[in-house]
């Protein structure tokens, strides 16, 4: 029963994205022959979402019942499955996972046209149509190559189980976030589609696709940290950013993301940049679908990697030539209208974000290379390489830096114009509080062991500096605090974030300190001034795995601190083994500790690590992600203007979103 209603909506939610396309199409064309279509696109994008949510709930129901006759629950489930993994277990696999984006596009769609009514009723309707046409997509995609509902026979007793990597409390939420993000990036697509298609290249078109592309950044944020969150305690091996190709998946499209937030904020205030920003619409959700194409095709081997079967990856890719390569012609055919209402000053913060746009670009190809270049060489048949950290980190400082540099600077810098001594004079207080403050922290605390770390920290505290200083200044020049608009909050809380962000990795990276030891029962081993004393492993079991479980008393100065139970598991149905660390923390260290192997009597390997400043890293990404949610929430631009209201037939107020 539940099999059939899942797929009989999946069905009836691609006829209704079909009428919804083509309802859109003529409501655009002429508008005012159409004065119901606002009302009629709000029901067809209304009936979506409830289908696609219909569908699921019964793929959630089908797992909770353990109903093994469905080929995707007994390939990712098993009976003794704990309930919050049988739910998330939805998105476990490749079939699910396409579920998972669908339901956000129908709730992206839902929201678009829920808050959207000041808009002009054509730009409106292409927006849903364009929309409607991405959902078309995915859904033709996955009843044709990969329906969640197929059924098998004989029915097996029990399932395959969940991928243990997957059976962690940060996967629960990471995906969701993560796929938050890829599919709002679809909203700026639609909206610089409708741009193109009507010609409405201003400043008012930016203003009302600045929150949407704001919103998917800032989930995009999300999901990535909580993405190197898990990866941090789940793997065991202590790092949180290992450049593998799935992770780098979704690095590209914030990386030009980012740069779009920055390049709409230009065309808002200036009116200039327009084909950057149209530009960097098309290709942050472009590079949204290659995240799609790659996780799915079977290029590559990852542990986020859910398909191997290239031709549901041909498929994708040819719908992704389909949607961006129409999305350029327009952009090709429109070309002659992309110029700007103004010409930029050398010295001026638009100059200073064009830069940035320019890093942020160059930095995203350096991804796109180091993350591509090695399937291209292997498809052509010409050897098997890989690309790996030391590529990428060789060439992200000597871009990231500057970048971080630039940030700072931009907040000192006005509209349209500015001079050299005023900037300079502008940043001097702020700089010189970062250049002593960094200098003391390198000195005093790490012992100045790295150039390089007092470099990265004085970047760090520069753009922390930088921002606090704007803030300041704004609330005296205006009626205090409660004067500064959501959007300068949000900017600032973001590079204020970035800094923190930027000391973080700079610290871990340079002052970590790690050791692989055999510890037998009642030994110590020291790191960085703290004793590790080895108190023996015991069984334990949990709901579908059997573990030993490490007992690791932590000292500092013969006392004791804290008490970590790090674990070998063993999975029961795939025998999978997995390691589940340790970690006690406080804001600026934490220490963390693996179970290796058993090496003979009582006595086990252990991986030791000190990590500075670990938890800033979470903490300036959850402030990037804060300050992109706050910047979202601008009235400005949720308010219709006066000549809004009249082009959409608005009356009264225009409703507000917040």
């Amino acid at each position: 029963m539940l099999p059939a209603l899942g797929d009989m909506a999946l069905a009836g939610a691609t006829c209704v994205c079909v009428l919804q396309m083509l309802f859109a199409v003529q409501a655009a064309r002429a508008p005012e022959r159409h004065p119901a279509a606002p009302a009629l696109l709000n029901a067809m994008v209304s009936s979506h979402l409830l289908l696609i949510f219909v569908a699921y709930c019964a793929m959630s129901a089908l797992f909770v019942q353990d109903a093994f006759e469905v080929v995707f629950v007994a390939q990712n489930s098993h009976v003794e499955l704990p309930l919050a993994y049988k739910l998330s277990a939805v998105w476990g696999g490749h079939e699910g996972s396409l579920l998972l984006w669908m339901l956000m596009l129908a709730g992206w769609t839902w929201c678009v046209g829920r808050f959207s009514n000041n808009l002009p009723s054509s730009t409106r309707a292409i927006v849903l149509g364009v929309l409607g046409f991405v959902a078309i997509g995915f859904l033709t995609f996955t009843l044709w190559t990969s329906n969640p509902f197929d059924l098998q026979f004989p029915v097996p007793e029990s399932g395959r189980d969940l991928n243990p990597l997957l059976q962690d409390p940060g996967m629960v939420i990471h995906p969701p976030l993560l796929y938050m993000g890829y599919v709002g990036f679809a909203v700026a697509f639609a909206f610089a589609v409708a741009a193109l298609i009507e010609g409405r290249l201003d400043s008012t078109w930016a203003r009302w696709t600045r929150p949407w592309t704001t919103s998917a950044w800032a989930f995009l944020t999300a999901g990535i940290a909580l993405g190197s969150w898990w990866a941090y305690h789940e793997l065991g091996w202590g790092g949180w950013w290992f450049w593998d190709p799935v992770e780098n998946a979704s690095f590209m499209p914030w990386l030009v993301g980012t740069a779009l937030i920055h390049s709409l904020a230009v065309t808002d205030k200036r009116g200039v940049f327009k084909s950057w920003t149209v530009l960097l619409a098309i290709v942050a959700f472009g590079l949204s679908l290659l995240g799609t194409f790659l996780v799915r095709s079977g290029v590559l081997v990852s542990v986020h990697a859910f398909a191997s079967d290239p031709e549901r990856g041909l498929y994708i890719l040819a719908f992704l030539t389909v949607v961006v390569g129409g999305a350029l012609a327009l952009y090709a055919w429109r070309a002659s209208q992309l110029k700007p209402e103004s010409r930029v000053a050398v010295i001026s913060r638009e100059s200073a974000l064009l830069l940035n746009n320019v890093f942020l670009v160059v930095l995203a190809a350096v991804v796109f290379i180091g993350t591509l270049y090695p399937l291209v060489v292997d498809s052509l048949g010409l050897g098997t390489m890989s690309v790996g950290p030391p590529y990428f980190e060789a060439l992200f400082i000597p871009l990231g830096l500057p970048l971080v540099l630039l940030v700072g600077f931009s907040a000192t810098l006005a509209w349209k114009r500015s001079k050299a001594g005023p900037v300079l004079r502008a940043a001097a207080l702020p700089a010189a509080v970062a250049v002593v403050a960094g200098i003391a922290l390198w000195a005093g605390i790490y012992a100045a062991r790295s150039a390089m770390a007092l470099v990265g920290i004085i970047l760090g505290l520069w753009a922390i500096f930088a921002a606090l200083r704007d803030l300041w200044l704004r609330a005296r020049s205006g009626r205090g605090v409660g004067s500064i608009p959501s959007s300068l909050w949000g900017m600032s809380l973001g590079h204020l974030g970035l800094g923190m962000f930027v000391i973080a990795v700079t610290v871990v990276s340079s002052f970590d300190i790690e050791r692989d030891v055999r510890l037998a029962t009642g030994e110590v081993a020291d790191v960085e001034g703290y004793q590790f004393r080895f108190e023996g492993t015991r069984p334990v079991e949990g709901p579908n795995y059997i573990a030993e479980r490490g007992t690791v008393t932590v000292l500092q100065d013969g006392a004791p601190i804290a008490t970590l139970y790090p674990e070998k598991r063993r999975y029961r149905v795939q025998q999978d083994i997995m390691t589940q660390s340790a970690v006690t923390y406080t804001p600026m260290r934490d220490l963390y500790v693996s179970l290796g192997e058993p090496m003979g009597a009582d006595a086990w390997s252990l991986r030791l690590q000190y990590k500075p400043m670990m938890r800033l890293v979470w903490l300036g990404t959850a402030l990037m992600m804060l300050g992109g949610f706050i910047a979202a929430l601008d009235r400005r631009y949720w308010r219709a203007t006066r000549s809004e209201k009249a082009a959409s037939g608005v009356a009264g107020n225009a409703q507000q979103a917040t």
